[in-house]
This record gives structure tokens, C-alpha cells and sequence, in this order.
């Protein structure tokens, strides 16, 4: 498996492809978390940077696991053309809309109900693999756009707020998020 330190040109266009990647993240103890993302949340930032725009769910273990160790993995894989899986490891920083950095990273994606944190990955390491186990698939829609996103958005912020508040404190293993603390 090829590793190397930073992300080159061919990396990115193929970041740039996926609408999925998913994200992996552990505390010390506990569960290891994976989970999909997609939409227009992932900006390349540069050749050992990425950042992405975490939206609200059931869980928010990415936010704890991160908070503890600060060691996210993302993973690509190629469900359509050449065959190739994608990781990149880092040490990652999640901002909240409370901090001061939240509106100058979030110029950078669209406005989407249910924004929750965005997550700054500052890339140590970059490995391919050849991807022939991961079926041909072919990409039809986006739930996000049209049941995610608006299903948050009706909510409000103060109704948001309150989901966060029920859902989005704790990690499985009883961990705080950190998602409503200064």
C-alpha cells in the first residue's frame, strides 16, 4: 500500500469525484465510529488540509472522539471507474458556530439546516490501495438535499438546539461532545 505525507493533484480530482467519504474516529476507550458523509461538505484546503462541514444527526461521536485524541481517518473509495481506496490520516480541530473561526470557515459551504461543527484535519499520512473489493455502483441522488438538510432547517435554530440538547451531549459510551460548552 503507497503512503506518502500530503495529498498530490490525481488525490484531489479523485476526492473531488466521490459523494460519499466516511469519516473514522476512536477515543482511547470506548467505540470506534465510522460514519458516511456526503453533500457539498468537504473543501481541500490544501496538499495536507481538509475540512468539512459535519450536519446534524443522531449521534455525535466524531465531535467527542475528536475532542479526547484528536485522530480522524477519512476514507474514498472509487464505486464508479478505476478502482481505488483513498485514506488520509490526521490530527483534526472541530470548531462549533460558537467560535470565533465558525464564519470564516463556513463562507465556504452552502448554507445548510442542521450545521453542526466543522472539522479542520490537518493531514500526517496518505495511503492508496488498489479498491478491486469495493462493488460498481452507480450514484442516482442525494438524500441530504432533499430529507436531511430540510428536515433541520424546518426546525429552526432554537428547535436544533433542543435536538442537540437530547441527542447530540453524549457519545454511545457516555462521553461529552462538547457541542454546547465554551
Amino acid at each position: 500500500m503507497p503512503t506518502a505525507k500530503k495529498l498530490n493533484g490525481t488525490l484531489k480530482a479523485f476526492i473531488e469525484k466521490q459523494s460519499v467519504f466516511f469519516v473514522a474516529t476512536a477515543d482511547v476507550t470506548g467505540r470506534v465510529n465510522v460514519s458516511p458523509k456526503g453533500m457539498d461538505t468537504l473543501r481541500i484546503e490544501g496538499d495536507n488540509r481538509i475540512v468539512w462541514l459535519n450536519l446534524s444527526g443522531s449521534g455525535n461521536e466524531t465531535a467527542a472522539h475528536v475532542r479526547a485524541t484528536g485522530r480522524m481517518t477519512l476514507m474514498f473509495c472509487a464505486f464508479e471507474g478505476n478502482p481505488l481506496i483513498l485514506r488520509v490520516y490526521g490530527q483534526a480541530t472541530t470548531y462549533h458556530p460558537r467560535d470565533a473561526e465558525w464564519g470564516g470557515l463556513l463562507g465556504d459551504f452552502p448554507k445548510l439546516g442542521g450545521s453542526r461543527q466543522i472539522f479542520d484535519l490537518n493531514i500526517d499520512l496518505v495511503q492508496t490501495s488498489c479498491g478491486t473489493g469495493v462493488p460498481v455502483m452507480e450514484f442516482r441522488r442525494s438524500r441530504g438535499e432533499v430529507e436531511l438538510e430540510p428536515y433541520y432547517d424546518d426546525m429552526g435554530s432554537d428547535g436544533v438546539k433542543d435536538y442537540w440538547q437530547r441527542k447530540n451531549t453524549k457519545t454511545i459510551d457516555g462521553k461529552p461532545t462538547g457541542i454546547f460548552e465554551d
